[in-house]
């Protein structure tokens, strides 16, 4: 029988502070490595970082490439793109050393999908971002060129929409658009 390690938050910072290139996430107090990127996801992210950050105000809102979000369950995840209310830097800004975890609700939270994470992505991950109360989760999918939005209702249930075409607004972020178009031939 094999005894399965579980880690504590803190020593899953102090490890992933000693290795910044490894992209390790804690699942449920086991230790993760997130893998490499194909071309498309590896394209996608700055891409799509770009697109936002050209129209979000730098005084309110930030995208974030590869931040890690606390989940309600324990576990901290590496989204691929988040994008962050500037005061979520307080607490990290000027303290080096210190590992940057956001625990509140953040306005859109996006993953890329690939053939080796897509399925847990979906099955693990959105409703971990759910349960943080996130307001918006994407997931792009570069191959079928679609984009999936799980959008916070007023009640806490999300609506699920998919979009092949046009121009996607998150929510929470009304002077955003996305132009499909852009991000998939880009």
């Amino acid at each position: 029988m094999v005894a399965e390690t579980r880690i504590s938050e803190e020593t899953y910072q102090r490890l992933a502070l000693a290795e910044p290139t490894r992209k390790w996430e804690l699942r449920d107090g086991r230790l993760e490595e997130r893998p490499g990127m194909t071309w498309e996801r590896g394209t996608l992210i700055p891409l799509l970082g770009h697109l936002l950050v050209s129209q979000l105000d730098p005084g309110r809102h930030r995208a974030l490439a590869e931040v890690r979000v606390r989940c309600a369950n324990g576990s901290i995840l590496i989204p691929d793109l988040v994008v962050a209310p500037t005061t979520y830097g307080d607490p990290f800004r000027g303290r080096p050393g210190v590992l940057a975890v956001i625990a509140g609700p953040l306005p859109l939270v996006v993953e890329i999908w690939s053939a080796s994470t897509g399925k847990y992505d979906v099955a693990a991950k959105v409703p971990e971002y759910q349960r943080r109360g996130d307001r918006e989760i994407w997931l792009v999918h570069p191959c079928e060129r679609t984009l999936t939005a799980w959008r916070r209702q007023p009640d806490g249930t999300y609506e699920e929409r998919e979009y092949r075409s046009g121009t996607v607004t998150p929510a929470a972020l009304p002077n955003v658009e996305i132009d499909l178009e852009a991000l998939f031939n880009g």
